[in-house]
């Protein structure tokens, strides 16, 4: 079935001013992007030390943002199952330990949070491979440190038992680039 890849956000931190191109390589459609993600992608804005990004006719923006839709297989072999309830204080953790900083983490959270509290249980699964093998980011120049998180999540009635993931820290060096999004599995 056709899965949305939901609000990805990246943000781009380099150690200084840098001019830099991203484009998002995936077989599959972008439905919405902000600003406008051409053929090439984004190309040559300025991005700065503390994530401002500046294109070329002067518009600055916070992060880059992409969705689309493709048929994807997602591994929910590991995760974790989450009232709806504790969600808020879940993701704070879960976000926290994948490296997110508070400022990405709160961006992250507000978004998900209302589609996921009324739920009477999420089973959540942080996809790696299964996402990163699917969706490239080609990035000029390339950073030193790349973080990709990726959250996809269904709505259960009762209580799943699932085997809990585990996840890898993460150090920001040098110029960082950061992309957080998710998916609900229908």
């Amino acid at each position: 079935h056709v899965n949305w890849y939901a609000k990805p956000i990246i943000y781009l931190y380099p150690e200084a001013p840098t001019v830099c191109s991203v484009k998002v390589d995936f077989d599959g459609e972008l439905t919405c992007t902000y600003p406008e993600h051409g053929f090439d992608g984004w190309q040559n804005f300025v991005a700065h030390p503390d994530g401002t990004l500046v294109f070329s006719d002067g518009k600055e923006y916070y992060a880059l943002y992409w969705e689309g839709k493709k048929n994807v297989k997602w591994d929910f072999s590991r995760g974790f199952c989450v009232s709806g309830e504790d969600t808020a204080e879940f993701l704070e953790w879960a976000l926290a330990e994948q490296g997110l900083t508070r400022r990405e983490a709160n961006e992250f959270i507000v978004y998900w949070l209302p589609l996921m509290q009324e739920n009477k249980y999420n089973v959540i699964s942080f996809q790696t491979n299964a996402y990163t093998d699917d969706v490239k980011l080609e990035i000029t120049p390339t950073p030193d440190s790349l973080l990709r998180v990726y959250m996809t999540y269904y709505a259960v009635d009762e209580k799943v038992n699932i085997e809990p993931q585990s996840f890898s820290n993460f150090t920001r060096e040098g110029f960082t680039v950061v992309e957080w999004g998710g998916s609900e599995v229908k």
